[in-house]
């Protein structure tokens, strides 16, 4: 038999969500209707996972994590306390003509954060983009834009400023992880989604 599934008393699950074995869900957060939350993961106190969010397996997110409608995180992520993934490109209370938005009257723009990556305390991750495998956000950025596999990005906007390993220790200049001795093959184009290492996406993104 699995591992039972553990949710604490004051926690929200919505009936039509899935909660995999093995994962835990503590106080006073809240999983709302047909989100997926996969197996062994912890949604520690406070958390909150939106309409449709998919968690993979292995994830961990601490205090206070908001994770809004569109967003997906990818097996092993980790997301530290007081994090938002936002999706909205276009915050407005009301539409053009002065009523109040509905559903209908936004587009959604889900943050993916990918297998293995792991998102730093009070992070905010905007709308839309995209944190590659194995990546590392320092705690306190501004994610503006697309981090590729394995980079290490800090500060607001967040800065490119160099490489980790699986194990989250960085790399030296030839790939070589400073703390476990795995080598890494490092290409000019780490991720072909990410405006950090693409010139042309990067001056669209200021413009």
């Amino acid at each position: 038999m699995g591992q039972p599934v553990r949710v604490h008393r004051t926690a929200e699950v919505d009936p039509t969500a899935v909660v995999g074995e093995g994962t835990s869900v503590w106080n006073h957060a809240q999983v709302r209707k047909c989100a997926h939350i996969g197996r062994h993961c912890v949604l520690a106190h406070g958390v909150y996972v939106d309409v449709g969010v998919r968690i993979g397996d292995r994830v961990k997110l601490e205090n206070n994590v908001s994770v809004f409608l569109g967003a997906q995180i990818e097996d092993g992520a980790f997301v530290g306390p007081h994090t938002c993934l936002l999706n909205d490109r276009l915050p407005r209370s009301t539409t053009a003509d002065g009523g109040l938005k509905r559903e209908e009257d936004w587009e959604v723009s889900g943050v993916v954060i990918e297998q293995g990556a792991s998102v730093g305390g009070g992070c905010t991750l905007l709308p839309g983009v995209r944190i590659g495998r194995h990546a590392l956000v320092g705690a306190g950025a501004v994610v503006t834009r697309d981090v590729p596999a394995h980079g290490l990005v800090v500060g607001n906007p967040a800065r490119l400023v160099g490489r980790v390993c699986e194990c989250g220790a960085r790399l030296d200049g030839d790939g070589t992880c400073t703390g476990c001795g795995r080598a890494h093959a490092l290409t000019e184009e780490p991720h072909s989604n990410g405006s950090h290492g693409d010139p042309a996406r990067a001056a669209r993104a200021r413009a």
